[in-house]
Formats: structure tokens, sequence, C-alpha cells
């Protein structure tokens, strides 16, 4: 073992002799600052409307899901959203319809933009929430659908 991996190794080893000799309480304080730099890098924050700044509203929503598709290059506008989560859910971001065909089939469509289970894992965005009802999150990858099957949201003027 080299000098200097040898250096490394008693360090550890002194601050978990001082962490046991101090007590469980500390120590359990002290584990998520060992390694913190690595773990912490590795997890991005998932975006929803209040990590991004925008209010916890439709309003707010709706201009967070365009700031991430605005990253992603996925095409649409506030108008052509809004226009479509208030005829598929008047806004409700826990909608969910129960007695359509995809209904009937075990994949009801949900949250604003009502979209079923497998489209909305399909077209999910990286780094918002895999919660379909999730306002963010639903809008982000209903868009991203309708634009890999219409061009575009703005393009959507009934049930997709």
């Amino acid at each position: 073992m080299s000098a200097a991996a040898q250096h490394r190794a008693s360090r550890t080893n002194r601050l978990v002799r001082k962490l046991a000799i101090a007590g469980t309480g500390v120590a359990v304080l002290a584990l998520p600052l060992v390694g913190a730099t690595t773990a912490s890098a590795a997890t991005p924050t998932v975006q929803t409307a209040t990590t991004l700044g925008y209010a916890n509203n439709l309003d707010g929503w709706i201009r967070a899901s365009l700031a991430v598709m605005a990253e992603h290059g996925i095409p649409g506008s506030y108008d052509g959203i809004y226009r479509n989560v208030i005829r598929e859910s008047s806004g409700n971001p826990y909608a969910i319809n129960l007695w359509d065909s995809n209904a009937a089939a075990g994949t009801p469509s949900k949250g604003l933009l009502q979209v079923i289970d497998p489209t909305f894992n399909a077209y999910h965005v990286a780094n918002t929430s895999w919660d379909p009802y999730d306002p963010v999150a639903n809008i982000t990858a209903a868009c991203n659908y309708a634009a890999a099957r219409y061009g575009s949201i703005d393009n959507v003027f009934g049930a997709y």
C-alpha cells in the first residue's frame, strides 16, 4: 500500500473510532458526509413547478413544463397546452377516466392531459417525476408524445 493510501486509511480509521466514541447519534448524523460528493452529484433534482420557481397551479405547471420542454427540444405553446388541459381534465391533475376503452382494457387515462401509463412511460422526459399525476411530468410526457405523433401539442384539437 502506498504512503498516501496508508494515510487515507489511517484518517478513515481515526474518524470511525471518534464517531464510535462520540456515540451512535453523532455517527448517524455524520454518515451522510462520508462520500456525499459522489452520491449527491449523481442524484438529479426532479423538475417540478416549485423546483423550477413557478407557482404550484395550472399556470405554473404549464410554464414549468414549457421550460423543461425547451431543454429537450419538445415543441408546444402555452395556448396549445392550456386548450388541451381544459378539454381533457378541466385542470384537475388527479383526473382519471374510468369509463372509456382504455379504462376497460385496464389502463385508464390519468392526469391533466389524460395519458395512459404505457404512453406516459414511453414518452417520459428525464428529470421529471415518474408519477403520471405529477402535473409537470404529465404535461411534458403528453407534449413529447404529441410532438412525435402530431408534430406538436398545438396540432391537437380533440382526443389523441
